[in-house]
């Protein structure tokens, strides 16, 4: 497997990502991190790679409170026919400095068994299949 060498590290966190400037129907949060997010749209969307966008970003976690309202550069579009996904790198935003915190609370959290994917692995515990 290719290991990915990028500046900042990225967070797998679920999210809802309102850019209504590109949809109307939300986009679903795949990563993110300091400097950028990926995110996928159900629906073909078409984006101008010249433009700037607002996202407003409401994440599963409830730490990051109301929501990250960031300004947004797409770097890239892929699109598979009825999915579009889209790199974005985030510009200095109103959110930038809560966005700082949730990442810090992001790194803070994945070294405690607190995850739901620490529980797991700390917890010994195997899974049973039913015929």
């Amino acid at each position: 497997m290719k290991k990915e060498h990028r500046k900042e590290e990225r967070f797998y966190e679920f999210g809802r990502v309102e850019a209504g400037q590109i949809s109307v129907l939300p986009g679903v949060l795949d990563d993110i991190s300091e400097t950028g997010c990926r995110v996928h749209f159900t629906n073909p969307v078409d984006v101008d790679m010249e433009n700037d966008y607002t996202l407003l970003i409401r994440l599963a976690r409830g730490n990051c409170g109301r929501g990250l309202n960031l300004l947004g550069h797409p770097c890239w579009v892929k699109s598979d026919g009825s999915k579009t996904y889209i790199g974005f790198s985030f510009l200095r935003s109103p959110d930038t400095p809560e966005l700082i915190n949730c990442i810090n609370c992001f790194k803070s959290d994945s070294g405690s068994d607190e995850t739901i994917a620490g529980m797991f692995e700390s917890s010994g515990s195997g899974f049973v299949y039913a015929l």
